[in-house]
């Protein structure tokens, strides 16, 4: 059974919320978003490559992913984690200058909330950014913040398949 179209909805005006149905047991999900190895294989966007993830899985541990678009621009998504909670749930805060945003993964000034829900052996992924400001989600998702995730959410998924 293939997995669930992103789901897009805007609770507020600071926040996007996407959610999507992985047919993949909770615990493989939260491995490929906790293990470099794993994560260098489906973040990002479609036609982004990953050239370097450095993960430190500990609350108040830093992150950085670097990934080199299409433009042969490279876009560091850089931040810490705020929250750790095995298999179902991690916050990560961004920490990106304008510079150097993330527009297709995480933003600057963002908290990002990962939840993982097991689904009969399948996970309800859900992703739920607030903003620092309307301001700054409205530039995220100009810079293509939805549809960067949704890119993102179908190469996991392909990943999770093959694996």
């Amino acid at each position: 059974m293939e997995t669930s179209a992103p789901i897009v909805t805007a609770d507020q005006a600071t926040e996007v919320v996407i959610t999507r149905l992985l047919n993949a047991p909770r615990e493989l999900v939260f491995k490929a978003w906790t293990e470099p190895q794993h994560v260098m294989q489906w973040w990002g966007p479609t036609g982004f490559q990953n050239t370097d993830c450095q993960l430190d899985l500990r609350e108040g541990g830093a992150f950085a992913l670097h990934m080199t678009g299409p433009d042969g621009i490279s876009y560091p998504c850089l931040g810490h984690y705020e929250e750790i909670s095995p298999p179902e749930r991690l916050v990560l805060i961004g920490e990106a200058d304008d510079r150097h945003a993330c527009g297709a993964g995480l933003p600057p000034r963002a908290r990002i909330t990962v939840t993982l829900v097991d689904f009969h052996g399948r996970t309800e992924l859900t992703i739920h950014t607030r903003f620092e400001s309307a301001t700054g989600k409205q530039a995220a998702v100009a810079m293509g913040y939805r549809t960067g995730w949704e890119g993102a959410f179908a190469r996991l998924a392909d990943y999770l398949r093959a694996n």
